[in-house]
């Protein structure tokens, strides 16, 4: 058996590169994990959460992965459609010992995915995926397996979503009174509990892409699909739009003119509100290093240390923890806030922007307009050996060279493909010309190194 953990657990099509037998292996071993961990025995029976996107082949998956959790011995409560956030939270609220999240996100409807939370809601440390993958290399052997009342159970939470909604809005600081919201949902996890959680804040919300029928989930719509939305807000006058994808961890949002406002510019809205009311831990941002060099240069000006990491929420998260900062995301939208979220949550985010224009009285736009993008050029580069690129004095000495005559007024990133033989040219200048000018030099140069 391969790897079988990417960035963000398990993923693949569904019922081939994740089929239930698949998943049944992989839950059972992670519970197998959770019962060594705790030291083996009756006494030591762990307690799973489970929850799904409304993808149709989660309602498969799901099954799978409760057989596989109560044959290894752990009692299992189903959740239902609910969003990657709340599995994550309710996982720490109701000390459950394993969360798991059924869902691939923003992938188009046919994949599917495994996401494990760790107690307290906590993604699992590598360790711990490292186990588990080596416990399903292993089929249990005869005897191995719980018979009689040690067989886990499986029940439901018939409130979870209740649960969830309350905890949002105590982590709203200010009622959105007054605002008109149009939310797309994406057909996704958000559907039923977006328009819910942004009504009892007190927004007037218009609802887009909220009826999932199992297979029209991110179909055209959603964070990755945002020109529906742009329309709508104008078309309905609203305030702002939000858009959520399949699982709702993350965020984008739209202006009343109907202009993006993208995850860089929703970091800098929260990262001023949040100091100015005392709650941004040491005056600190986290983000990635392709975080747009306006948000540097605008966190520069308010007096916001921005802090950078790797791609990767994961990565995110890690800086957060180690340093104890109390914001931290990425240009995709996906946010955290630790004192509410131990991962991305959508819905947090979406409450914590309105919460902002209508404590401020300003607009979305005016707000995030802090924020000056400067044009950024992505060029992938078919390499022949990745770390000669890395190691090139000649690519290092031309970089150098590039940055020296933006003088500040840009920037330079190369940054190797994790999965394929590319290096990704990334360049930020005052024009999209000069950027593209830059990227073309440093592009034709790095295809040259062997």
């Amino acid at each position: 058996m391969g790897r079988l953990f990417g960035t963000d657990g398990v993923r693949g099509l569904a019922n081939a590169d994740l089929s239930p037998e698949l998943a049944l292996t992989v839950a059972s071993a992670a519970a197998r994990v959770l019962v060594e961990r705790a030291g083996g025995g009756a006494s030591a029976r762990p307690l799973a959460l489970v929850g799904r996107d409304p993808r149709a082949s989660g309602e498969m998956l799901e099954a799978a992965v409760c057989a596989g959790l109560s044959a290894a011995g752990a009692d299992v409560r189903r959740l239902g459609v609910l969003p990657t956030p709340a599995v994550a939270f309710l996982t720490g609220v109701l000390e459950a010992d394993l969360g798991v999240m059924i869902s691939a996100s923003h992938n188009a409807m046919p994949d599917n995915g495994i996401k494990l939370f760790a107690a307290g809601g906590h993604k699992l440390p590598d360790a711990v995926e490292d186990e588990i993958e080596a416990h399903a290399s292993r089929p249990p052997q005869p005897g191995e397996r719980p018979t009689g009342h040690d067989i886990g159970r499986v029940t439901d939470v018939p409130d979870a979503l209740a649960i969830y909604l309350e905890h949002l809005l105590e982590a709203t600081p200010h009622r959105l009174d007054g605002l008109h919201v149009v939310v797309d949902c994406a057909h996704g996890a958000a559907s039923l509990a977006a328009p819910r959680a942004y009504e009892r804040a007190g927004a007037r919300v218009t609802a887009l892409a909220a009826e999932p029928n199992g297979w029209n989930i991110n179909e055209g719509v959603g964070s990755t699909h945002l020109d529906g939305l742009c329309k709508a807000v104008v078309a309905h006058g609203a305030d702002l739009g939000i858009a959520h994808d399949g699982d709702a961890d993350r965020c984008l949002a739209v202006a009343a003119d109907g202009t993006v406002v993208d995850g860089d510019q929703i970091l800098a809205v929260l990262a001023t509100a949040m100091r100015e009311a005392g709650e941004l831990a040491a005056d600190t941002l986290v983000t990635t290093v392709m975080s747009n060099l306006g948000l540097h240069l605008a966190m520069q000006e308010a007096g916001i240390t921005v802090r950078t990491t790797a791609v990767g929420d994961r990565y995110v998260l890690e800086e957060l923890r180690a340093g104890a900062f109390s914001l931290g995301g990425e240009q995709s939208g996906h946010v955290v806030l630790p004192a509410h979220a131990t991962t991305g949550d959508g819905l947090l985010t979406g409450l914590r922007i309105m919460a902002r224009m209508a404590a401020d009285g300003r607009s979305l736009a005016e707000l995030a307009g802090v924020v000056q993008r400067l044009p950024q050029v992505l060029v992938n580069v078919p390499v022949h050996d990745k770390a000669a690129v890395g190691t090139s004095t000649e690519v290092a000495e031309a970089v150098a060279a590039e940055e020296e005559a933006l003088a500040g007024r840009g920037r330079v990133l190369l940054r190797p493909s994790g999965t394929e033989q590319l290096v990704r040219v990334m360049v930020e200048a005052p024009t999209e010309d000069v950027a593209r000018d830059v990227a073309d030099r440093l592009a034709g140069l790095v295809a040259t190194i062997r």
